[in-house]
Parts: structure tokens; sequence; C-alpha cells
């Protein structure tokens, strides 16, 4: 197809149809995948709630704090990662994060 040959309302149409017909595609793709997926898992014996339960159990659980500003409790950190600010500026006044630990 000679793309140069079209007019641009021609252009604008096949656009509309190209549009048109990836939405068509993406729906009938996805209804497949669902389908495989339901079919593998009652192969194996699984039910959708199997799966998902395993996910939601293999998610990371928050880290406790470590650290608490000594003025403003609402203030914490776990010692993971770069420091807050308000820890190294305690720091910097000469405090040790032992005086900071919970």
């Amino acid at each position: 197809m000679d793309l140069q040959a079209l007019s641009f309302v021609e252009l604008k149409d096949l656009l509309a149809q190209v549009q048109a017909e990836i939405g068509q595609r993406e729906k009938a793709e996805k209804a497949e995948a669902k389908s495989k997926i339901l079919e593998l898992a009652k192969a194996h014996g699984l039910s959708l709630d199997d799966l998902f339960k395993q996910a939601e159990s293999k998610a990371k659980k928050p880290v406790e704090a470590k650290y608490r500003h000594p003025t403003d409790a609402s203030q914490t950190w776990s010692g993971r990662g770069r420091k807050p600010l308000w820890v190294q500026e305690l720091l910097d006044q000469g405090k040790t994060l032992e005086e900071l630990a919970i």
C-alpha cells in the first residue's frame, strides 16, 4: 500500500480502521490468554484464588523503624537506604545513631 498516494481523508479513515482492528484483536488475544490461564490452572488443580493467595503472601512486609527523631516521634527510619535529612542533620550536630535508636 502506497501511503503517499492516499489523501488526508483516506489516511484518517485508514487510521480509524487500524485502531478499531487493534482494539478487536487486543480483546481477542486477552480472551484467549484468559482461557489458556484458566485451562492451565484447572489442569494442575489450582483455582484462581490459589494463584492470587500465593501472590499476596509474597508481598513484602514493611520494615520496622530502628531510629526515631528525639523530639518528633512521627519521624522514623528503618536504617535501610539513604539517611533521611533529619538523621543527617542530627548526626552533623554530634548525635550518634545509638542515641536515635528506638
